[in-house]
């Protein structure tokens, strides 16, 4: 299942190469919410696998981003103990502009991408 979420990149942590064949890439967010009076905020770290550690680069520091991303959970056991591990995996980032931000709008969204907001309205010519 794939999930989605907006915030500023605050942290690009170099690519790890883990071994010969896997190599990953951490990333954090911070994600602001307004609740009344009070601003609630949050830093979700985020990682990129094999080549979509190429996703991001030190150009997304301080940029407001849409992020997809699933949610991974793994079992490691060693020495008869386990532990449990969740990861948030990125697959797709883009960067938003201030136009669009408050729409929620990905910045390379073409208009013909954006569905209308009603269809009955949408071939008025004005």
């Amino acid at each position: 299942m794939a999930f989605e979420i907006t915030g500023k990149i605050i942290e690009i942590l170099p690519v790890n190469q883990v071994s010969d064949k896997f190599r990953k890439r951490e990333f954090v967010i911070e994600k602001k919410e307004t609740g009344g009076t009070a601003v609630f905020v949050d830093y979700v770290k985020f990682q990129l696998v094999q080549d979509k550690c190429d996703l991001i680069n030190e150009s997304f520091l301080n940029e407001e981003v849409k992020i997809w991303f699933n949610l991974k959970g793994n079992r490691w056991e060693r020495d008869g103990r386990v532990n449990y591990f969740t990861n948030l995996d990125a697959w797709k980032i883009e960067k938003m502009t201030s136009q669009n931000r408050d729409q929620n709008v990905p910045s390379n969204t073409a208009l013909e991408d954006i569905p209308p907001e009603n269809e009955e309205l949408s071939d008025l010519p004005f």
